[in-house]
């Protein structure tokens, strides 16, 4: 590796899934590492094997399919937790083990671990992975708040031992950029074999520096940036890695270290990520945000139509975002839907193409222009999940001195039911409708609303969020009509939570298990 690359290590599967309502499925998983393996991630932590048999099988199946990353598996400091790390990655072409503890004075006292005995730990446990598996990573969780002697020393003891990699993660987002990069300067300067070994840097965004931590901490020696799409993570996230590419990329004057990341594919896979998730990109996120390549302003306007660089660092072409305008309404034919699927990163079979093109029919009558994200959000509409429950009609009623009230008919599991239910608005009546025609004890977590694109005829995207028996599964729609967008996320939150109930085995924990983690 020469001086100048910078690995890029892709923990979106692993931290950024247990963001509280994260949750993705197992396919939905397998997509999103062969989306992070065609990009050009080097690194792709996959997950927690130990914390589920789903975790484990989503590992091992990454592990199976993945063409050039390197595929990676959390484990903690024991020999059952890497064990079953190995497990999961050791059919990868490239597999690597990341075991972790604790070593902050907050974090020793968990354990209830003296000093010693964590250090003997640390050696054992970083020797039998070394055992398993030639590309080893150790962190020491909580690392910025710890002593700097006993750093020193547990990191030279997990170099000893054998590890490859030694991962500084500021786990709870509390360093800075000047010291995030002195942190990293003097373990290699002052360390016994650390120019050995490879040092990586794993920020959290508590105090918004995570992105500056993180390339702080390069210009400090360290070549392995850990981050996720969208920052998605624990808490306020972790390193967005559409940010630290990026900036690299276009501070490179500055900053001359280059990634593999083909950034042409950033734009489709933070938008599948925030689909997935179920967590929407703020408008004025950084890279990949509605406006980040918006321009309102009279004066910003009349720069852009003489010269795109009075106001833009970056081209949307860099970032797989088109920079034409190809209207789409009623008229339009498969042609141009295609065309305009491809510019935004979707290459749909016929079939596929067939089905959104009749919604964008219908949609098209409804609305007097269909932008990118009308277009957008049908491609969200389209991910294919059985439908035990099906809305086939709505009609709510609403009043300015009573109840609101629903009169609904759903297909469920191919059987008409129908019913009239009332509510405290139109909302919470059609839910309260979906309740009674179909009984069950999921709670609420997440309602979120916002339009796609401006005008009263603009679509509503819902998120719907449910939790039920420690299973999480969210659900997303788009309409004209904000009510029928609702119920339809609402029914398709229960359609995945119906399709996890059935294929957990006897006896099988398919609960979410969450354990305090390296990162």
């Amino acid at each position: 590796m020469t001086k100048d690359r910078v690995l890029i290590f892709d923990t979106t599967l692993r931290d950024g899934e247990q963001s509280p309502g994260a949750t993705m499925t197992h396919e939905e998983k397998l997509e999103i590492a062969q989306l992070l393996d065609e990009m050009g991630v080097d690194i792709i932590e996959a997950g927690f094997p130990i914390a589920s048999e789903g975790d484990f099988r989503a590992v091992s199946e990454i592990a199976k399919l993945a063409k050039t990353s390197t595929i990676c598996g959390l484990a903690r400091a024991n020999y059952k937790d890497i064990d079953r790390c190995w497990e999961a990655v050791k059919n990868a072409k490239s597999p690597r083990i990341h075991t972790f503890i604790g070593t902050s004075p907050l974090h020793r006292a968990i354990p209830n671990m003296t000093m010693d005995e964590m250090a003997e730990r640390i050696h054992d446990t970083v020797t039998h992975a070394r055992n398993l598996c030639d590309n080893v990573q150790w962190s020491p969780m909580d690392a910025t708040r710890t002593e700097w002697d006993y750093l020193a020393r547990v990191v030279e003891i997990a170099i000893k031992a054998g590890a490859t990699t030694i991962n500084i993660p500021d786990t709870v987002g509390y360093t800075a950029p000047r010291e995030s990069a002195r942190l990293i300067e003097r373990l290699i300067a002052e360390v016994p074999g650390a120019d050995d070994v490879i040092f990586a840097t794993h920020c959290h965004n508590d105090l918004g520096m995570a992105t500056a931590n993180a390339l702080a901490a390069v210009e400090g020696g360290a070549r392995q940036i850990e981050c996720t799409i969208n920052g998605l993570g624990e808490r306020a996230g972790n390193t967005a890695l559409e940010e630290v590419v990026m900036a690299l990329k276009v501070r490179g004057d500055i900053m001359p270290f280059e990634t593999q990341i083909d950034t042409t594919k950033i734009m489709h896979i933070s938008r599948r990520v925030a689909t997935v998730s179920g967590f929407p990109v703020q408008f004025n996120k950084a890279i990949v945000g509605k406006n980040a390549f918006a321009h309102e302003s009279g004066i910003h306007q009349d720069g852009m139509l003489k010269n795109a660089e009075t106001f833009e660092i970056m081209r949307p072409a860099d970032i797989g975002l088109s920079a034409s305008s190809l209207p789409l309404g009623k008229h339009s034919g498969r042609a141009a839907l295609r065309a305009k699927l491809k510019d935004l990163g979707y290459e749909l079979a016929d079939n596929q193409l067939n089905d959104i093109f009749v919604r964008f029919k219908d949609l098209a009558d409804r609305k007097k222009e269909v932008f990118d994200e009308d277009v957008l959000a049908l491609v969200r509409q389209s991910d294919t999940i059985e439908d035990h429950l099906r809305l086939q009609e709505l009609k709510v009623v609403c009043g300015t001195g009573g109840p609101a009230t629903a009169d609904m008919t759903l297909i469920i599991d191919g059987t008409e039911a129908n019913i009239t239910a009332t509510g405290d608005g139109p909302v919470d009546s059609a839910f309260n409708a979906v309740k009674a025609l179909f009984a069950h004890q999921a709670r609420l977590q997440l309602y979120q609303v916002h339009a796609v694109t401006e005008g009263t005829d603009a679509q509503a995207t819902v998120s719907v969020r449910l939790e039920e028996d420690g299973r999480i599964a969210t659900g997303q729609s788009a309409d004209t009509d904000t009510v029928v967008a609702s119920v339809k996320a609402y029914l398709n939150a229960l359609n995945r939570l119906i399709i996890r109930r059935e294929r957990s085995a006897p006896g099988e924990d398919t609960k979410e298990i969450r354990y305090t983690d390296a990162n």
